[in-house]
């Protein structure tokens, strides 16, 4: 029997997290298109849920449901706690209608693929600390610590180099958020 992408995930497997983006990815996408004001919104929201996925695959059992339900559990929290964030609510979805969203594909594998080639693209032309530290986060999921621990970076260095790498990343994909547009934060 072959183990499921969430164990593998769990025993620090990196292919195993790009098979749960490829076969997740349309799940997570959908819920948070829906329930997100703005393409970059959900698109920041949908990197947030897989970061929550990689660091709680640990706790899957498939004793008490499919891969599918625990992913769209925690995709369901990640959403419902950015919606409590959030000054104001989208008005095309609450968070109680959540459980009766069907799970449409949010474009073809083409455009999907297209897209991460774009983002790998950008990120190749990061330094190497940056490419390393955002490797370390996005693929791997380590937490900050960790990666100063893996890379033997101080703490504060690991903060900025992703902070700086990713900000470098948006702008090179020409993705604007909220608060670029209105002098915000």
């Amino acid at each position: 029997m072959v183990d499921s992408v969430l164990i593998r995930i769990a025993r620090g497997d990196a292919a195993a997290v790009r098979e749960c983006v490829d076969a997740f990815g349309a799940l997570v996408w959908s819920l948070a298109r829906r329930l997100s004001p703005t393409r970059a919104d959900a698109e920041d929201a949908v990197q947030e849920i897989f970061m929550d996925v990689w660091k709680s695959a640990a706790r899957f059992n498939p004793l008490q449901g499919s891969e599918q339900a625990f992913i769209a559990t925690i995709a369901r929290r990640r959403l419902i706690d950015r919606l409590r964030r959030s000054a104001t609510r989208p008005k095309f979805a609450a968070a109680e209608d959540l459980d009766s969203f069907g799970f449409a594909e949010p474009g073809t594998r083409g455009e999907i693929a297209s897209e991460a080639e774009r983002a790998a693209r950008a990120v190749a032309q990061l330094g190497a600390d940056q490419q390393r530290v955002i490797e370390l986060a996005v693929l791997h999921g380590l937490t900050h610590s960790e990666i100063a621990s893996a890379t033997g970076m101080p703490l504060g260095t690991v903060k900025t180099q992703l902070r700086r790498g990713m900000i470098k990343v948006r702008e090179l994909l020409g993705v604007r958020l909220a608060c670029d547009a209105g002098g915000g934060v």
